[in-house]
């Protein structure tokens, strides 16, 4: 059973997950038939960082399930200019049925699910992408029809795309290898509890410095932007510092043949990943777009259609 709140993947069980992605599957085949779950419900959408992807999906999302959105910037609300996180939680608490937040400090999402009486969904932090990883699970199944026994192989930053990627895994019975760059490697207290996941899950965690060991034999190669938000001041050392880690087709041809490209977008063609391999035939990244919407319908269901 879900929690009240959505801000780690680390937080659900398999069966969690595994409920979540049936009745996802469930809205993209059927989105009439969930047309009114979320009658009369409005979602308050907090962004600290802008985004294409999160804030159509999830505004379009609420209206396709009956509700509504409300898109509160930090220029907006007073959240930005010195009002106590745990007062704009428990205010909104008495106008909306939910929040998600899209912010730079993982500690904001979390004041905010502590002091709120309504769930909390972490859109994005620097620490933990949820949203965007169980979608990419979600679209691994349905590339492969199932989910256990397959490997996904993330590159690049170990940066919060890498945190739940690698959360995610033991959930949906998957290997991930994540290779990095020396000094970007994933945070060491998420290694360490994605670790015990996986032994716990019975699948494995592999971090290295070897784009080749983590691709080779993996059914996904996922990678992002060497620079998130927020970092745009290291873009030229980050670039220098990833000379090499380029996603090219040679690298993919290490995979299974069989292994299809994902990134979570927006791609820098020519940087993480090359042209080729990003507009190619193996590449879904568009269908993950796509699948945000559907999962994010199911958790916002999910969580907010409650007493």
């Amino acid at each position: 059973m879900f929690q009240k709140d959505l801000i780690s993947i680390h937080d659900l069980t398999g069966a969690d997950v595994a409920t979540l992605f049936t009745l996802a599957a469930g809205m993209k085949a059927r989105p009439r038939d969930f047309r009114s779950a979320l009658s009369g419900k409005i979602l308050a959408m907090i962004f600290e960082k802008s985004s294409t992807r999160t804030r159509v999906s999830f505004e379009a999302g609420m209206t396709q399930l009956g509700g509504a959105a409300q898109f509160l910037s930090s220029r907006d609300i007073q959240i930005g200019r010195g009002e106590p996180i745990a007062d704009t939680a428990r205010v909104l608490s008495r106008y909306v049925d939910g929040i998600m937040a899209r912010t730079f400090a993982h500690d904001t999402v979390l004041e905010l699910a502590r002091h709120a009486t309504i769930p909390v969904i972490n859109g994005l932090t620097d620490l933990l992408h949820p949203c965007q990883a169980l979608t990419d699970y979600f679209t691994m199944s349905e590339k492969f029809g199932k989910l256990t026994g397959f490997k996904l192989a993330y590159v690049g930053d170990g940066n919060n795309m890498a945190h739940s990627l690698m959360y995610g895994g033991p959930k949906c019975g998957v290997d991930v290898a994540v290779a990095t760059p020396k000094g970007y490697e994933p945070d060491a207290t998420v290694t360490a509890n994605a670790h015990a996941d996986a032994t716990a899950a019975g699948t494995t965690l592999l971090v290295t410095h070897s784009k080749e060991e983590a691709v080779r034999g993996a059914h996904v190669i996922y990678t992002d932007v060497w620079a998130s938000m927020g970092q745009e001041a290291e873009q030229q050392k980050r670039v220098r510092d990833f000379a090499g880690w380029t996603v090219t087709s040679e690298l993919l041809a290490l995979a299974h043949p069989d292994a299809v490209f994902m990134h979570c977008l927006p791609a820098h063609r020519g940087e993480e990943v090359a042209a080729e391999v990003c507009d190619g035939p193996r590449s879904v990244i568009f269908d993950e777009a796509e699948n945000r919407l559907h999962v994010q319908k199911a958790i916002l269901a999910t969580l907010m259609d409650r007493p």
